[in-house]
């Protein structure tokens, strides 16, 4: 194992083996929150991947039983006190940065659900090629119930495995969806119970692992001729920034005491 900064709790665990680049969420006593550190570490790992040719293929999981409930509420709430300043913005932007820069690796990626995804976590999950979930798992666009404006071009990605309507109810409504139902909606591909869910994973990337070269270049034809969105994900993150920030501001850090003690 290769590991990029270490896997004490509130980091994240890399590999890199047999053609395979394997990102894990290490953060379970905060259901695997992004801290910013995190946010830089899965920045590192896909500088990793994109730069080593021998990868044909990348996989993010987690640590427990959640997969990822977001952006650390500690760091939202620091960056909700001061939301127009430089700080703040460079605080919640890495987060959604390194969301992007593993949505646009050049290998083929396969995100592995676990008992739910939620907000940020909903995004990080979306920005695989490929979701693999428990049946039971919740993914929920967490933005509205937080009183939070959507950030990290969260309507381009529900966009591109959702039709218009269930953009609308998840993302605006913000009502959630079980895997069972994820994998109706084409959200997800597979539900299976968590033992089979790494077994499957490693199936779906066997082939793209054992020819790296060629993963690379079909990966880079299928983004190109599965066609952009109306609006690219990068334009989606910069026309969003802005009035998330605004939202911050109107709650403001205190408005994150609440859900950050249930955390702690």
């Amino acid at each position: 194992m290769t590991e990029i900064s270490g896997s004490p709790a509130g980091q994240v665990i890399t590999d890199f083996s047999s053609g395979i680049g394997r990102l894990t969420l290490n953060n379970p006593s905060r259901k695997n929150a992004i801290t910013s550190s995190m946010a830089e570490q899965i920045a590192a790992f896909c500088a990793h991947v994109v730069a080593d040719e021998s990868i044909g293929a990348a996989i993010i999981d987690s640590v427990g039983d959640y997969f990822c409930s977001g952006a650390d509420t500690r760091d939202l709430a620091a960056a909700s006190a001061a939301p127009a300043s430089t700080e703040a913005v460079a605080r919640v932007s890495a987060v959604y940065d390194a969301f992007v820069d593993f949505g646009s690796l050049p290998v083929p990626t396969v995100s592995v659900v676990v008992g739910g995804a939620v907000g940020a976590g909903l995004n990080l999950a979306l920005a695989a090629d490929v979701v693999l979930v428990t049946p039971d798992a919740t993914l929920e666009s967490g933005f509205v119930n937080r009183h939070i404006h959507p950030g990290g071009g969260h309507f381009t990605l529900l966009g591109r495995v959702l039709n218009r309507q269930q953009a609308m109810v998840i993302g605006v409504l913000g009502h959630a969806v079980t895997g069972t139902e994820a994998v109706r909606l084409g959200t997800a591909w597979k539900a299976l119970p968590k033992p089979a869910l790494a077994h499957e994973a490693l199936a779906l990337v066997e082939g793209a692992a054992a020819d790296p070269v060629l993963a690379r270049r079909i990966k880079r034809s299928a983004v190109l001729e599965l066609g952009p969105n109306a609006v690219s994900w990068a334009a989606a993150v910069e026309l969003e920034r802005g009035v998330q920030m605004w939202s911050m501001a109107r709650k403001g850090d205190t408005g994150w005491k609440v859900r950050a003690a249930e955390h702690s």
